[in-house]
């Protein structure tokens, strides 16, 4: 049977660059920067999830314009819109689990499931999902719609692990990152370019991710001590020094013939090699799993305590009060925060609890720099109890009655 051949539009040059190793790096940078300039807009210069939501969709939809006006492939334009893409999937899937409550097993899947019906859809439409091929609008807006869902998709499944295995950022970096060079190995071995393709750029949004919190979170819980805001211009910087790069030497530019070739299939596909490394693929995707299951199942936490020891108990003298050397408008905001989180608490909004907690955590974290050496043991004792309420909270299943005891005693010493 013949398929019919799809109605392709007016040609255009490529509007994608050439899969190159700058490539890769500039689409981790910005995975990066996706998941920091969030958290920075919405938790620290408080703008809201919600809001920081409808301008990024409205700041996408005219990026996104700008993109499909053009004819050719231009970095500086092509990569500020993977940017906003990346900023905006990751801000959906932070609404429906921090603001909507849905469990990030369950947005994980949604997720996957819609990406495959984009795919799905794409194919039956124009025959064809490589890259390589986006020379026309429909084409190019299939792309665009696939990379907005695998950054969601990518922040959920990314969040996921990260609630199952409960590791550090450094330790977390491990797993995507192995995956990725998995996938490569198998590309070189001859397994379907276009699916190793895709594989590897939803892998790069929790490495990204896990880059970006490796960078931004204190110290004492294994991370650079950057925060958001400096990790942000550090990548955007970055971004920025490639893109001029790619626009002065077109070392990512893709030709009409070079796009040509790349789309022209083999003179004799190996079909029984691509079969056999798609079993490789699925192996691979079978040890991952099993990975996952098996930290899942440690206590959270025994690593990192049998390596640096029990954390030390710090108390404050009689009279003592942690917030004395402390600027009073932190510790008014961290207060709000607080009594915030204790009345979603007693109205039963446990997503509204969970939003707010992370709004304590962002802003704890930033302050951290300002506070710490101010007084050393008072911030370590609010560090301690806004630990507590954070694992209260977070917990597989919360009770009501702990999380107000860990929030009041917090509230106590604040005051």
């Amino acid at each position: 049977m013949t398929l019919p051949r799809p109605a392709r539009g007016r040609e255009m040059l490529s509007k994608v660059p050439e899969i190159t190793l700058w490539f890769w790096i500039i689409k981790i940078l910005c995975t990066t920067v996706g998941e920091s300039f969030a958290d920075w807009i919405n938790m620290t210069l408080g703008v809201g999830l919600q809001v920081t939501a409808v301008l990024f969709t409205v700041v996408l939809a005219g990026v996104l314009a700008w993109q499909l006006s053009l004819r050719r492939y231009v970095p500086f334009v092509y990569w500020l819109t993977v940017v906003v893409v990346s900023v905006t999937g990751t801000l959906y899937t932070d609404i429906l689990t921090d603001s909507l409550g849905v469990p990030l097993v369950v947005s994980t899947s949604v997720f996957a499931v819609i990406l495959a019906l984009v795919f799905g859809i794409w194919w039956w439409n124009q025959r064809t999902l490589s890259i390589h091929s986006i020379t026309t609008t429909p084409r190019e807006l299939f792309y665009w719609l696939a990379i907005l869902v695998t950054f969601a998709l990518g922040t959920a499944a990314g969040d996921w692990t990260l609630d199952l295995t409960g590791w550090g950022p450094g330790v977390s970096v491990l797993l995507p990152l192995g995956l990725i060079v998995a996938v490569v190995i198998g590309w070189r071995l001859g397994a379907n370019a276009t699916l190793s393709f895709w594989l590897a750029y939803i892998l790069t949004r929790p490495l990204g991710a896990n880059l970006g919190d490796w960078f931004g979170m204190p110290r004492d819980q294994q991370g650079l001590g950057l925060g958001v805001a400096t990790t942000s211009i550090i990548f955007l910087a970055a971004i920025l020094a490639t893109v001029i790069y790619l626009s002065r030497s077109r070392a990512d530019v893709l030709s009409r013939e070079r796009a040509a070739r790349a789309e022209a299939p083999a003179a004799q596909p190996n079909r029984t090699r691509e079969g056999v490394m798609l079993g490789y693929l699925g192996a691979v995707g079978a040890v991952a799993v099993a990975v996952l299951m098996w930290a899942s199942a440690q206590p959270h936490g025994v690593a990192a305590a049998s390596e640096e020891g029990p954390a030390p108990q710090v108390t404050l003298a009689p009279g003592q009060s942690a917030t004395a050397s402390f600027p009073g408008s932190d510790v008014a905001t961290i207060r709000t925060i607080v009594s915030d989180t204790r009345g979603l608490v007693a109205a039963g909004d446990q997503a509204g609890a969970t939003a707010r907690a992370k709004d304590l955590e962002t802003a704890w974290d930033d302050a951290q720099p300002t506070l710490e050496p101010l007084d050393e043991t008072g911030w370590s004792v609010l560090d301690g109890q806004i630990d507590a309420v954070l694992t209260s909270i977070r917990d597989a299943h919360p009770d009501a009655a702990a999380e107000t005891t860990a929030l009041n005693t917090l509230l106590t010493t604040l005051a």
